[in-house]
């Protein structure tokens, strides 16, 4: 039967234990940012999602009106987080517009609806565009 040395030591040097501590905290460190990060990213896509569905709303508000007028209409939303977003809805006619066979189309309309908000420290703007036609509700 073999018997230790008295001189030989078991369990860790104290060396080894600082070491295993700091691998342990870059580790740790390295998890806490990546973390702090996402929760940016998913708050961002989060804003950005609630500003695209606002600007939808505001667009087809004025789509669905049966006679489109020529015209800026100014509003403004209260988001949950103190945040307000100034809609800027532009109706304008569109004049001169041909076809590929040059004839014009008339009553035609440009509406865009262009929104801007202050978040994280800077002035934040988002436009959205689109083309209807003005009889598009009338009875024949």
């Amino acid at each position: 039967m073999k018997s230790n040395p008295p001189d030989s030591r078991r369990g860790f040097l104290l060396l080894e234990m600082v070491l295993a501590l700091a691998v342990f905290g870059m580790a740790a460190t390295g998890f806490t940012v990546a973390l702090n990060r996402m929760a940016k990213v998913a708050a961002l896509a989060q804003s950005e999602m609630k500003v695209t569905r606002f600007m939808e709303s505001a667009l087809d508000e004025t789509l669905s009106l049966p006679v489109p007028e020529e015209g800026e209409t100014e509003s403004e939303i209260e988001t949950g987080g103190g945040t307000v977003i100034t809609f800027l809805t532009t109706v304008e006619l569109i004049e001169d517009l041909e076809n590929e066979d040059g004839q014009f189309l008339q009553g035609m309309y440009r509406i865009e609806v262009r929104a801007t908000w202050f978040e994280n420290g800077q002035n934040q703007e988002r436009k959205v565009e689109t083309w209807r036609y003005g009889m598009l509700y009338q009875q024949p």
